[in-house]
């Protein structure tokens, strides 16, 4: 493992902690926005699976800006990642 990602790995651990130490009177709130975020996540895959027929460019990838999208903004977090898709492919 790289040096880089090693110390990143720590500080994002570092920083999950500490977030999730200070949510502990909010548990509704964290539980709340992992639901969406793991539905949001739910959604792109079935999107991807609807679209790779009629636009193979228009897959959105599983990463962490998008569970984050998902889990903040829920389902028009997600449309607003197809929509920055589809304005990219036009360009």
């Amino acid at each position: 493992m790289d040096t880089y990602a090693g110390v990143f790995l720590i500080l994002g651990i570092l920083v999950l902690v500490l977030f999730i130490g200070a949510m502990k009177s909010r548990t509704e709130w964290l539980i709340n926005f992992v639901l969406r975020g793991i539905m949001g996540m739910m959604l792109v895959y079935f999107l991807n699976f609807m679209f790779v027929d009629l636009m193979p460019d228009m897959r959105i990838g599983y990463n962490t800006i998008t569970f984050l999208a998902g889990g903040f903004l829920g389902i028009p977090g997600v449309a607003l990642l197809y929509g920055i898709n589809f304005y990219m492919l036009m360009w």
